[in-house]
């Protein structure tokens, strides 16, 4: 890949700044997510950096796209994009496509366009074939995570020793399955955690997609997707000024 875009939102930045009330779904939030609070987002930033270096750690660009709420005041937006882009960022833009369409993903869409113009300088992390089962993880814990270290359930750790003695399994890349809402495995850590040590919990192996999934709790998994996805039916109709999206129903 030649860019990635990582989205966040002030309000979410917020959150992450450890400060701000917690977020409850279907009641209005507090009033430090409703108002102007510059501290907090920039305390908050410390998770968008971290995702940030995450990405040019991979030798890709990244682009922040900025989902924009109402209530975001052009101060907290400016401070957003100016730590994104003083940290990493190709550039960080605002998006508006929820509430304006098309039109309000423009200027996202041009940035992504801008920093593709020149290839990027991908690497992986490890290497999947010579590296480890545990090598693997440990790298993602630290290089990524930010943690330090990682133990094993007992359960993982018996299923860890069958997949390590088969050549077939221990070459493949591993998918971390863990909480979105921390870069550890504990949901309660917000921001950017340092020094800590997550734990799996147990693993199995995804065949068709060729990965070993490591997981470090309780996750509700999605749905098999089809052989054929929906995304095959959807094209756009040239014949048309401007094109009509056909396929969607």
């Amino acid at each position: 890949p030649d860019c990635a875009v990582i989205v966040c939102s002030v309000r979410a930045l917020k959150l992450h700044s450890c400060e701000a009330p917690k977020i409850v779904a279907g009641q209005t939030p507090a009033k430090e997510y409703r108002e102007e609070n510059l501290p907090l987002v920039e305390k908050g930033c410390a998770n968008l950096i971290a995702h940030i270096q995450n990405v040019r750690r991979h030798g890709v660009k990244a682009v922040v796209a900025i989902n924009r709420f109402g209530t975001d005041t052009e101060a907290e937006i400016a401070l957003v994009k100016k730590i994104a882009e003083e940290n990493g960022a190709f550039s960080a833009v605002v998006a508006e496509h929820h509430a304006k369409g098309g039109a309000g993903a423009t200027a996202l869409g041009e940035a992504v366009m801008a920093a593709c113009k020149t290839p990027s300088e991908f690497n992986f992390l490890y290497d999947a074939k010579k590296d480890s089962i545990k090598t693997k993880i440990l790298k993602v814990v630290q290089e990524v995570y930010g943690g330090a270290d990682v133990k094993y359930s007992e359960k993982a750790e018996a299923v860890l020793s069958r997949y390590q003695s088969d050549p077939a399994i221990s070459c493949l890349p591993i998918c971390m399955s863990k909480t979105q809402y921390s870069l550890s495995d504990d949901p309660k850590k917000l921001g950017a955690p340092k020094g800590f040590t997550i734990t799996v919990q147990d693993m199995y192996v995804s065949a068709g997609a060729g990965f070993i999934v490591v997981s470090l709790g309780d996750i509700t998994f999605m749905p098999g997707l089809p052989i054929k996805p929906a995304y095959y039916k959807i094209d756009l109709d040239f014949s048309q000024n401007p094109p009509r999206v056909v396929g969607l129903s």
